[in-house]
């Protein structure tokens, strides 16, 4: 005589939304936005389209949902490094050698996701991307401002563009020491313009 053992209660948990958004994020950051399929999505997570539907309702529902999580495990930490006790020079160039080294980290992944998401030819994803590009700029923009607030356009604009080159480079192949070296650069320039008279607002004499 023998025995079976018993039979689990329910069917198994086959299908985890959250570690889902990490696949995802891997596929959207090595073949860009417009050229991931819903189908890809499906045989990556293992899952029929109804089940992708219904927990993340589109393809840029999906996105959106990458993007928050990029932000907080690959995206350049704003707020750790525009510190309010930190000069704007010092701190807007450690952003930027944080970005060159974070973009071109992952020869597959390259670039910044939510910066080349944003060209993306989906208007619902592109929104998505914008928002959190828009959003980072704010807050060097806010940060700039708070010590020189004539100078916080100029800067935030600068920075940004920056960041869109450095993303774009990174994308293309170009190495970290490439990358760094624009960085570099740029940090020097940001140096030199919080020094000339009249770019923050301040006259020869102070």
């Amino acid at each position: 005589m023998t025995t079976q053992a018993p039979r689990p209660r329910g069917r198994p948990r086959r299908f985890d939304p959250d570690q889902a958004i990490g696949t995802a994020q891997r596929l959207f950051h090595e073949r860009g936005y417009d050229a991931v399929s819903v189908a890809d999505l499906t045989e990556a997570f293992g899952i029929n389209p109804p089940s992708f539907y219904a927990a993340f309702g589109s393809k840029a529902g999906l996105f959106a949902r990458t993007l928050r999580h990029y932000t907080t495990t690959a995206g350049v930490p704003l707020s750790d490094i525009l510190r309010p006790d930190r000069p704007v020079a010092e701190a807007l160039a450690v952003v930027l050698a944080d970005a060159a080294r974070r973009y071109a980290a992952d020869s597959d992944a390259a670039g910044c996701l939510a910066i080349e998401g944003a060209r993306c030819n989906d208007p619902d994803a592109r929104k998505a991307a914008r928002a959190l590009t828009a959003a980072g700029e704010d807050t060097i923009r806010r940060f700039v401002a708070a010590t020189h607030p004539e100078a916080a356009e100029r800067l935030a604009d600068y920075v940004v563009t920056v960041m869109i080159g450095l993303s774009a480079m990174a994308r293309e192949g170009h190495s970290l020491d490439r990358l760094q070296g624009v960085a570099s650069m740029a940090g020097m320039v940001l140096e030199e313009a919080l020094t000339m008279p009249g770019f923050t607002g301040q006259t020869a004499s102070g």
